[in-house]
């Protein structure tokens, strides 16, 4: 451990293994270190269901209604992936692919009065939906083809709309989308948490909606898709890529501190040792001094025996419950899958719900949420705090990560990936620098 590397990097989170994939790929020396004794930080899926009691602190064990503890993989952050997203992207290009099985979601869901509701995903879907009346559906219609076909640098697809000054409020008024509809659209569609977003320039919307429609147009049921046994298996995969790449992983390491001169990292010291580095990354756990408390995420765990009702029995699904539905400012997310993803014994079911914290009271918060998923079997409630770091890093050299966030994809660790690149290397990110040059020696030569 007593080397100089280029690269250090602490905490084994989706965001540290997939930048210490990046930067083994580039040619950087790497070494990877965690205090852990297991793969994935705040992102990790805890297997067996054992440790998940030890972690919330739950008296006693599972009970034997539980099936085997081995069978158990419960993601901490409950997220899923765009299909025509980033993280895929990044997947595809490193070839990570390679060591993970990914299944489609069954089906998205919008949370109305009280019930809920499947977002349509196709056009016999949206005429036959009853979240919209029919003259609202022909309006909504000509919206999606109009967002379908606009392209900024073509003025015929703009229909008088600037993307940069005129507002989403104002393209929804331009095809007169009533509340339920726009609700909807900014919510389940766009996938914005609040409603900020209706005053900004309607570019970014616009590209969100696309990003939902390319992405459900690849495999149909959802936009989304989820891996076997469980987000964890994300960042081991970019770990695995780091490690043909020459990157070094030590799991179980104490990190006693990192070591400063002149106001630049140049390296860490772990059990007496020191390795010394011209650069840093890591969550934020590891260095507090530099972050702040941006706010906080609830996120309920649940445990059940049944499908959640009226969702034509789906084995997984996501439900999204728009902030105006339940007068808050934030929407509650509910990410469901099950036995049929290794992730829980068979015949059962995990649905997480998070929000952002808004008051208080977090729990009565998601009571919304938790109201359609009766009956719960167990539950684990975690409040995590959000922290953003406050030194970008261009002096010191570290590079801090961002704390999950309560969407419910990983557009925004991509987009937090991408700005660490950026104040690292100089240099704008470029997916075509993932491309892998060589092939994993162990087992995959039999695939080629």
């Amino acid at each position: 451990m007593n080397e100089e590397y280029d690269v250090i990097v602490l905490g084994t989170g989706l965001t540290e293994c997939i930048l210490s994939g990046i930067m083994s790929v580039k040619g950087k020396k790497v070494l990877h270190m965690d205090r852990n004794s297991y793969y994935g930080g705040d992102s990790a899926s805890i297997t067996p269901l054992e440790d998940l009691y030890k972690r919330f602190s739950l008296p006693g064990s599972p009970p034997e209604s539980m099936g085997k503890g081995r069978d158990w993989n419960v993601d901490l952050v409950p997220k899923f992936l765009m299909a025509n997203g980033q993280l895929v992207r990044m997947l595809l290009i490193t070839q990570v692919t390679r060591y993970l099985d990914f299944k489609v979601i069954e089906g998205s869901f919008v949370y109305k009065k009280g019930s809920i509701y499947k977002v349509p995903s196709t056009e016999t879907e949206a005429l036959a939906s009853s979240l919209m009346g029919l003259f609202e559906k022909r309006r909504f219609r000509k919206f999606l083809v109009f967002v379908a076909n606009f392209d900024e640098n073509d003025p015929k697809t703009l229909e008088g709309v600037d993307p940069k000054k005129t507002t989403m409020r104002d393209v929804y008024k331009k095809f007169d989308l009533g509340q339920d509809v726009i609700d909807f659209t900014g919510h389940a569609l766009a996938l914005y948490r609040t409603d900020d977003y209706l005053d900004q320039p309607c570019m970014e919307s616009i590209n969100r909606i696309k990003l939902y429609s390319e992405s459900l147009a690849r495999y149909g049921k959802s936009p989304y898709l989820y891996p076997l046994y469980g987000l964890g298996e994300l960042p081991q995969g970019f770990a695995r890529l780091s490690a043909i790449y020459g990157g070094t992983y030590m799991l179980n390491k104490p990190i006693e501190e990192i070591i400063i001169e002149n106001g630049k990292v140049v390296g860490v010291k772990s059990e007496g040792e020191i390795a010394r580095c011209k650069q840093l990354i890591c969550d934020p756990s590891y260095v507090m001094d530099r972050v702040n408390k941006v706010g906080q995420v609830i996120r309920v765990i649940c445990i059940m025996s049944h499908p959640i009702k009226n969702t034509s029995d789906a084995n997984s699904c996501q439900i999204i419950i728009p902030q105006n539905q339940v007068n808050r400012k934030h929407d509650i997310y509910v990410c469901m899958i099950s036995y049929a993803h290794n992730v829980a014994a068979q015949g059962k079911y995990i649905a997480i719900v998070s929000t952002t914290v808004e008051t208080n009271d977090p729990e009565k918060e998601i009571k919304p949420a938790l109201d359609l998923l009766e009956p719960v079997e167990q539950k684990f409630v975690s409040i995590s705090d959000q922290f953003a770091p406050t030194d970008v890093g261009s002096d010191s050299q570290i590079f801090v990560s961002r704390s999950y966030d309560a969407t419910t994809h990983f557009e925004t660790t991509c987009d937090d990936i991408k700005d660490i690149y950026k104040r690292m290397t100089g240099t704008e990110f470029d997916f075509a620098e993932m491309e892998r040059k060589k092939n994993d020696i162990f087992g995959d030569c039999a695939d080629q």
